[in-house]
C-alpha cells in the first residue's frame, strides 16, 4: 500500500526558510559583464576587419580608428576639438537644465503657470530642434550663440516635462501627512515634493543629455572650425572612415561620462530608495 503521508504538508518545523526579499527588484551591479561584452564585440570587429569579412572602407578595424585618434593627439588638434565641444555642451546643458527645472517646478506647483505654460511646452516640444538651427543662426549668428542656443533649447523641454511629471506623480498621501504634521507649503515642497520627484527629474536629465550631444554634433556641422561634429563631418567628406569612427567613439565617451555623472547624482540623492 502506498505511503499516505508522502504528499502530506510538512509540519511548521520542517518548512524551508524563505530568503529575504526586502530588496525587491533592486539591481545588482555586475560591471565585469559590461567589460566582457565590449571586449567580445571589439575582438570580433577587429578579426572581421583584418580577415576581410568586413570591408575596410565600410568599417575599419578598431586598431585603425585608434591610430587615427593618436594622430589627432599628436597633431595637437584633439584639445582644440574637445575644448570647443565640451564648452558648448556645458553651457547649453547647464542653462537648459536650470531653466527647465524652474519652469517645470512652476508648472507642477502653480495652477496659473500650468494653464499658461503647459500647452506652450506641449506645442513646441515635438518640433525637431535641428530644424530650428537655421532660425537660431539668423537670430544669434553663425558663431557660438546659435550652437549653445540649439543645445539649450533641446535640453530645456525634456527637463520641463520630466520635472512637472515627477511632481504630479508624488503620492498625495505623503503631502497630506506633511499637512497633518503642520508643515508649511515651502517645507512640504522642499522636504516631500521635490525629493519624491527627483527620480523622474534625473531620468529626464539623462534623456536631455543624450539629446544635447546629438544637437551638439548637428550644430558643429554648420559653420564650426573646431568641435567633434566638425571633425566627424570633415572625416566623412574625405571618406576617412578611421577618423570618422574615432570621432564617433569620442562622442560615445561623452555620453558615457554624462551618464556616469548622473548615476553618481542618483547614488548621492536617491540613496533612500535602497
Amino acid at each position: 500500500m502506498a505511503d499516505v503521508t508522502a504528499g502530506a504538508t510538512p509540519s511548521p518545523t520542517e518548512t524551508r526558510p524563505v530568503r529575504f526579499r526586502g530588496g525587491g527588484f533592486l539591481p545588482k551591479p555586475r560591471r565585469i559583464i559590461g567589460f566582457i561584452t565590449f571586449a567580445v564585440i571589439l575582438l570580433a570587429w577587429e578579426l572581421g576587419s583584418r580577415s576581410g569579412v568586413i570591408p575596410a572602407l565600410v568599417l575599419p578595424a578598431p586598431s585603425e580608428a585608434w591610430a587615427a585618434f593618436m594622430d589627432l593627439v599628436r597633431s595637437g588638434n584633439l584639445q582644440k576639438h574637445l575644448s570647443a565641444s565640451l564648452w558648448r555642451l556645458f553651457l547649453g546643458f547647464t542653462f537648459g537644465s536650470i531653466l527647465g527645472l524652474i519652469v517645470g517646478t512652476a508648472i507642477g506647483l502653480n495652477s496659473l503657470a500650468r494653464s499658461a505654460l503647459a500647452p506652450l511646452v506641449s506645442a513646441i516640444f515635438p518640433i525637431p530642434k535641428i530644424a530650428l538651427l537655421p532660425l537660431f543662426i539668423i537670430w544669434f549668428g553663425i558663431g557660438e550663440g546659435s550652437k549653445v542656443a540649439t543645445i539649450l533649447f533641446g535640453c530645456f523641454f525634456p527637463t520641463v516635462i520630466a520635472t512637472y511629471g515627477g511632481i504630479d506623480s508624488v503620492d498625495r498621501a505623503l503631502i497630506r501627512m506633511g499637512q497633518s504634521f503642520g508643515l508649511s507649503r515651502v517645507d512640504i515642497i522642499r522636504k516631500i515634493v521635490l525629493p519624491a520627484a527627483l527620480p523622474a527629474i534625473l531620468s529626464g536629465m539623462r534623456i536631455s543629455a543624450s539629446i544635447s550631444i546629438i544637437l551638439l554634433v548637428a550644430a558643429e556641422m554648420i559653420g564650426a572650425e573646431y568641435g567633434i561634429g566638425a571633425y566627424v563631418l570633415l572625416a566623412g567628406n574625405l571618406m576617412s572612415t578611421d577618423q570618422l569612427i574615432a570621432g564617433v567613439a569620442m562622442l560615445s565617451v561623452f555620453g558615457l561620462t554624462v551618464n556616469y555623472l548622473i548615476t553618481l547624482a542618483e547614488r548621492r540623492f536617491l540613496a533612500w530608495r535602497n
